[in-house]
């Protein structure tokens, strides 16, 4: 199963990491197209001693372009000056939110200052051509293509200019778009675009997860460090419903210190979804200890409960879980919690839930036999009945459906004080058999079922109707020496009802060959041995 993505919240990474490979880990997650986690780490680590800050305000004011904010943008390209008046990135950044604000005049003063500052800089040039694009790519094709030429022409076989081609066609042309990423991989010698393979990866994943897992593999033996590229894997294993790989993944990711919160919580459904529940437990618990009112973490809490079997400890985590305001539960929340209540004796309330669910999402015909499951439960057999019928009639169901349902039918039946109610229901279950036996003749616990309905149907009389339905059950099971033994209960109903209907008709003698079998099987019963030496 694969299982759905989860919602998971934002929070902050931990600090831990040396400030120089989060500082890196930030701008590799910026220009691999995740600009919220570039913001977390390059926030966290923007005083560290180690961290370029010219640069890191350039990535945080590009953050904030992605935004339209472009206050607090041009605010990040204005401190990164400060730092550095020489940064040429910076000016990059304030010419783009001329470009975006269409200042065309002033743009191009400040991405003139930028390439006096940064001559023959590949990545300047590219970053300039990157902000033509961002603006108007159709307005500024002639720029883009120029700025593009002009990085390829200062540092031939360059990677960026490369990304940037892939990127401007990855929407409407992936392959097109791997092709240019993987001629930036053969020029990046010193691994210093990580993107490049998390681009691909993602342009193929549609085509062959399984070649674009292997390039995620590739980039994490070459950059063993790499945030992203643990991360990435992960993601990628999870999208492919590899959650045993996933989960190993993610438990590695979480190792490194530039991990986010959020993806600890992944890791604790993974971790479910993997049937390490207790380890699931144990990691949401934490995770809920920092932030209590976390929905999704007391969603897993109530599932790894339920799942270890701790039911009530899952009904008090329940009550808090459920409790939650214009939260969206799924039917899977509902039918566990029902599963719970059940486990506790609590079946009325079992059913509420199933209703809930059925009510969020009707078109789940198969709630219509968990619900009829509920009301048996619940003593509400004549309902039972009835809801197995409802998902019956929809059409989408098994020979097993159908045995159930006969056996819902039948104890709707005896469970009924009203006679006539009771033939009623006897009555439909004999109908519902009767279609089972056309699949499946010679199967002796369904004929034990037609035999019973039988019984009922008559009133629960042992007359002759019922006698023959028993008497054809048991000559059908003495077929085969084995049965004796095998299908003991069925046996002892059986003779029982032939040897009182021996006993109704004074037919001693057959009744006393229908109670000396049953003795047979129960030969420590010391009435009916009495009883068996009277007759």
């Amino acid at each position: 199963m694969k299982i759905k993505h989860l919602t998971l919240a934002l929070a902050a990474v931990a600090l831990s990491a040396s400030a120089q490979q989060g500082f890196k880990d930030g701008l590799e997650y910026f220009r691999a197209n995740q600009p919220e986690e570039a913001r977390i780490i390059l926030n966290n680590t923007l005083h560290d001693s180690t961290t370029d800050k010219a640069i890191a305000h350039y990535y945080l004011g590009q953050v904030e372009l992605l935004e339209k904010d472009y206050a607090d943008a041009r605010k990040n390209f204005e401190a990164g000056l400060q730092v550095d008046p020489q940064d040429p990135y910076n000016y990059v950044g304030l010419g783009a939110i001329e470009l975006l604000q269409g200042n065309r005049a002033a743009a191009e003063a400040h991405f003139k200052e930028a390439k006096a500052r940064g001559k023959k800089n590949a990545d300047l040039l590219t970053d300039i051509a990157r902000a033509y694009y961002n603006a108007d790519p159709v307005a500024y094709a002639k720029e883009i293509d120029k700025y593009i030429a002009d990085a390829k022409k200062a540092q031939k076989n360059h990677p960026a200019p490369f990304i940037l081609e892939g990127d401007m066609i990855a929407e409407t042309n992936p392959g097109g778009a791997a092709a240019f990423y993987e001629n930036a991989q053969m020029y990046d010698s010193d691994m210093t675009y990580p993107e490049a393979y998390v681009k691909y990866a993602r342009a193929y994943f549609g085509v062959n997860p399984k070649f674009s897992i292997n390039k995620l593999k590739e980039l994490l033996e070459k950059q063993p460090n790499s945030a992203l590229a643990q991360r990435e894997l992960a993601e990628k294993y999870y999208e492919n419903n590899q959650l045993t790989m996933a989960a190993e993944q993610y438990g590695k990711y979480i190792q490194n210190p530039n991990h986010f919160d959020k993806d600890k919580q992944r890791y604790v459904g993974l971790l479910y979804f993997g049937q390490k529940y207790q380890d699931s437990y144990d990691l949401a618990t934490k995770l809920l200890a920092q932030d209590p009112d976390n929905f999704y973490m007391q969603r897993m809490q109530f599932l790894d409960l339920a799942a270890l079997k701790k039911y009530p400890e899952a009904s008090e985590v329940a009550k808090t879980f459920f409790a939650h305001p214009k939260q969206e539960f799924t039917t899977n929340d509902f039918t566990t919690y029902s599963e719970v209540l059940k486990e506790i004796g609590q079946d009325s309330l079992a059913v509420v839930q199933i209703e809930n669910a059925i009510a969020i999402a009707p078109e789940k015909v198969d709630l219509l036999k968990d619900l009829s499951a509920a009301y048996s439960s619940a003593g509400r057999y004549v309902d039972a009945a009835n809801k197995l019928q409802e998902f019956v009639d929809k059409g989408d169901y098994s020979t097993n459906d159908l045995v159930m349902l006969a056996r819902r039918y039948q104890n709707a039946a005896l469970s009924d004080t009203v006679p006539e109610t009771s033939h009623e229901l006897a009555v439909k279950g004999l109908d519902v058999i009767n279609k089972v036996i056309e699949r499946v003749p010679d199967n002796p616990r369904v004929l034990q079922i037609r035999a019973t309905l039988t019984y009922v149907a008559e009133g629960s009389q042992d007359n002759e109707t019922s006698y023959n339905a028993f008497k054809e059950l048991v000559d059908f099971m003495d077929n085969d020496p084995e049965n004796f033994v095998k299908l003991k209960d069925i046996y002892l109903q059986a003779l029982n009802r032939l040897g009182n209907y021996a006993i109704k008709n004074k037919d001693n003698e057959n009744a006393k060959i229908y109670f000396s079998r049953m003795l047979e099987l129960v030969p420590e019963n010391n009435d009916l041995r009495a009883f068996i030496e009277k007759l």
